[in-house]
């Protein structure tokens, strides 16, 4: 089977393509991530990707889309509702390009992050199967969350701090910001 894996990062994919390779399932990957913030940072996963891809030999596909004005402009007054919005744009991006270059799957690294919120993620890739009838590979990736930091610390990748969002940045940092007033946060 061959299947478009969407990578939200270079760490969150290092266990979910060792463990669909030794399954035998052929992997390509999908770089779109318009949510992170700042540039700064979005740059610095994006490298970090690139230093996988020539690692260990990848074949990525970039939509090198900077798209926070477009995020902020769809979750303001929603923010609750943020990661819907943004599982949404990825895995249809994804599902798009899938079926337009004729996989026979897709997937998304998010389903490895034990901060992600797993059925929502399952939600939306479903919804995404249906409207572009193409499969939606599900595999609960977290039980390799401790395997996958390790091998992200042996290849000395670059590690975010946050999901990638502002409001993720903001939530992260929060608790170490003494004494300011974070309104509605």
């Amino acid at each position: 089977m061959k299947t478009l894996l969407h990578i939200c990062c270079a760490n969150c994919a290092l266990y979910p393509i060792t463990t669909m390779t030794q399954r035998g399932i052929e992997v390509d990957g999908l770089w779109f991530n318009p949510n992170i913030h700042p540039l700064t940072e979005y740059m610095a996963r994006l490298d970090a990707l690139k230093t996988l891809q020539s690692a260990w030999n990848l074949n990525i596909h970039y939509n090198n889309h900077y798209g926070l004005v477009d995020f902020i402009r769809n979750v303001v007054n929603k923010e609750n509702d943020r990661c819907m919005y943004c599982y949404t744009v990825r895995l249809q991006d994804t599902a798009q390009k899938a079926r337009q270059d004729g996989y026979d799957a897709f997937s998304t690294t998010l389903l490895y992050s034990i901060y992600q919120r797993y059925d929502t993620i399952l939600e939306v890739g479903r919804l995404m199967q249906v409207s572009y009838d193409v499969e939606f590979y599900i595999e609960d990736f977290r039980k390799g969350w401790k395997e996958g930091i390790g091998m992200s610390k042996a290849l000395s990748l670059y590690r975010q701090k946050y999901c990638g969002c502002i409001y993720s940045e903001m939530e992260r940092y929060r608790k170490k910001a003494t004494g300011i007033v974070v309104p509605g946060g």
